[in-house]
């Protein structure tokens, strides 16, 4: 007779369930890094993104502020 542990399973039996549950374990921790990266919130890339629309928003303002003097001009 093979010998139990506490949950009911054999020697073989918890090791594979062991081995199970890390994978479930890793495939949830990596799924969650992949939707953290998609949204933004873990990438380091994101400070020099809003850094190149601030410095565009700018460059869109003075052109508007030039385009409406020229306006006003005629």
């Amino acid at each position: 007779m093979e010998s139990l542990n506490g949950m009911g399973y054999g020697m073989m039996g918890s090791f594979w369930g062991f081995l199970l549950n890390l994978l479930l374990i890793l495939l949830i921790v990596g799924a969650v890094v992949v939707l953290l990266n998609r949204s933004g919130y873990a990438a380091p890339r994101d400070n020099e993104r809003i850094v190149k629309m601030e410095r565009d928003i700018e460059e869109i303002k003075k052109t508007v502020e030039e385009i409406k003097s020229k306006l006003e001009e005629i």
